[in-house]
């Protein structure tokens, strides 16, 4: 076998390019041929433009049956006609109608990157028991199960998910060389405070993800006032898109209500992260539900102590009184004293920040995702009789961004 066709499978578009690029690319020099399924959006055409052929299928991230029968028969018609060596699925949705497609049609290899589980110590039991048997089905479709985050694989074993021997793990990372503090020149970061309108007086606050509830928006507006009573000269700079397909969605209008528009800046989806980290004095992610985030990575990276709810999947990037702090899930209070804290004892922060790049060297260097993916693209084509690619067929130079 010359030429092994591989698919990646997201539920939009915006997920190959900003979570998955660097990850096809690494395929793509290693000699296997790449294909992008998602949604059709905005960011087809820059992914198309690298280098990765694009198939738009519809999909909602949301539970919808109708239009979720639709994108099943879609996929499966796609992966019928393209005869894909492997699917490689990413995220619930995905994961359950891509390997059902890819199982009916025929694929040999079918792959499940688990980003985290949709339910969580919060969730209903009746939405809880719904998403479970999702996950079950799909996993029966899987011929391995990598698993981004170690906490994910004892909830998968202990509901049942899956056997020990279907689930690996993964981990998650980061391009350690883009978010490195000194390669950024004090001239570059003064004029960004200006185009954000943050004073050179202020201390920064800052939150990356999507604006939804899940991600603790709220409870970071709460804070948010909190923190001003006790040190008025502060900013929050909320960097991120409002996720208008989620029904939590959040519009930075929702500052007003907390009475806090003065003192945050909302800046939307943005290209330039290195330089937006190293503006901040400390981040925050009081989410309800991650896998392994990705954000308290880059921070950690930039040399940023980080303040992250207690809660699955932060605990593994974050560990308390190392990189950052943890506090538990919807206590404002907490939340608050713990950026009030790191805001005060700048030292203690600093010492922090110091520890957040080195541990994100150790551990959060994505290279070494990409080399497990391939060692498992290998093991698994072994299995059926067939060898990986030998020989990179893409220059390592067309890869540079």
């Amino acid at each position: 076998m010359n030429r092994i066709k591989i698919a990646h499978i997201t539920t939009v578009d915006t997920s190959l390019r900003y979570l998955m690029f660097y990850q096809l690319i690494s395929l793509r020099r290693a000699g296997y041929e790449v294909v992008g399924i998602s949604a059709p959006g905005s960011d087809v055409s820059w992914i198309e433009a690298h280098g990765i052929r694009h198939i738009p299928v519809a999909m909602s991230r949301n539970v919808t049956p109708a239009a979720d029968l639709v994108a099943l028969c879609q996929l499966y018609r796609v992966m019928c006609r393209e005869r894909f060596t492997i699917v490689h699925t990413h995220t619930p949705k995905p994961g359950l109608l891509g390997q059902l497609a890819a199982r009916m049609a025929g694929v040999p290899i079918v792959v499940n990157t688990l980003h985290g589980f949709y339910f969580h110590n919060y969730t209903s039991a009746a939405w809880r028991r719904f998403y479970i048997s999702m996950e079950k089905i799909a996993a029966r479709c899987s011929d391995v199960i990598l698993s981004q985050s170690r906490e994910d694989i004892q909830t998968a074993l202990q509901e049942g998910v899956c056997s020990a021997e279907k689930i690996k793990y993964l981990g998650n990372g980061i391009n350690l060389q883009q978010f490195d503090r000194e390669r950024l020149g004090l001239e570059t970061l003064e004029e960004k405070r200006r185009e954000l309108g943050l004073p050179s007086d202020v201390a920064v606050v800052g939150f990356v993800g999507r604006l939804v509830a899940e991600k603790g928006i709220l409870e970071l507006m709460a804070a948010a006032g909190m923190v001003r009573q006790r040190l008025p000269d502060v900013r929050f700079l909320v960097v991120g898109p409002v996720d208008h397909a989620k029904a939590d969605a959040l519009s930075p209008d929702i500052a007003r209500a907390y009475g806090v528009a003065d003192i945050c800046v909302f800046t939307g989806l943005r290209q330039d992260m290195p330089e937006l980290y190293a503006l901040m004095d400390v981040f925050v992610l009081p989410s309800r539900r991650e896998g392994l985030p990705r954000a308290p990575m880059e921070a950690s990276s930039m040399g940023v102590p980080c303040v992250v709810t207690d809660v699955r999947g932060c605990r593994e990037v974050v560990e308390d009184n190392r990189n950052g702090l943890r506090v538990p899930l919807d206590d404002i209070s907490s939340l608050t004293d713990a950026i009030v804290e790191l805001l005060i004892n700048r030292d203690r922060a600093r010492q922090m920040g110091d520890e957040g790049r080195v541990l994100a060297r150790e551990r959060f260097d994505e290279r070494l995702v990409f080399e497990k993916v391939k060692t498992e693209y290998a093991r698994l084509l072994s299995a059926k009789g067939w060898s990986p690619p030998e020989t990179n067929l893409v220059p390592a130079e067309s890869a540079v961004l």
